[in-house]
């Protein structure tokens, strides 16, 4: 947790984001670190775990981080909520809470509200189905080449 919270001081100090820090650690040995950089790249999905799940995927050359643990300074948004689950990592360890990152101004209530049907989502989504979209579902399927992830 340490070098977690080495790389959140990091990322305040170079202006880069918010507070929040991140490693992968497998095998006792920490392959990757990162911090949040959204101000730093002016991308909006580059907090510390999205950062750091990127950075260990790359090492390891493997998008499944089965047998890794994730470190972070901050529980995790839903964003990295399910990118943690995506990449399948076997325990998260955050120190602290929504309710901490909210009291600073990191508030992501309105989100899981609106995943969970308890708000209406104010970006309109609109299913507009084709045919050609779901032939192109089908030809990856139907791959016998394909890697399910």
């Amino acid at each position: 947790m340490q070098a977690a919270w080495e790389e959140a001081k990091r990322g305040i100090e170079a202006g880069d984001g918010g507070p929040f820090g991140a490693v992968i650690v497998k095998d006792g040995e920490i392959i990757a670190r990162g911090h949040n950089e959204v101000i730093k790249t002016n991308d909006p999905t580059a907090h510390a775990e999205m950062v750091v799940i990127r950075r260990a995927s790359d090492k390891l050359q493997n998008f499944s981080l089965e047998g890794c643990e994730l470190y972070t300074t901050g529980e995790p948004c839903p964003m990295c909520f399910s990118a943690i689950h995506w990449a399948h990592l076997d325990c998260v360890v955050y120190c602290n809470t929504k309710a901490d990152a909210a009291a600073i101004g990191f508030d992501d209530t309105l989100i899981t509200e609106i995943i969970l049907k308890k708000v209406p989502d104010p970006i309109t989504f609109k299913h507009k189905p084709d045919d050609s979209c779901k032939k192109l579902f089908r030809q990856w399927y139907d791959d016998p080449d394909r890697v399910p992830y």
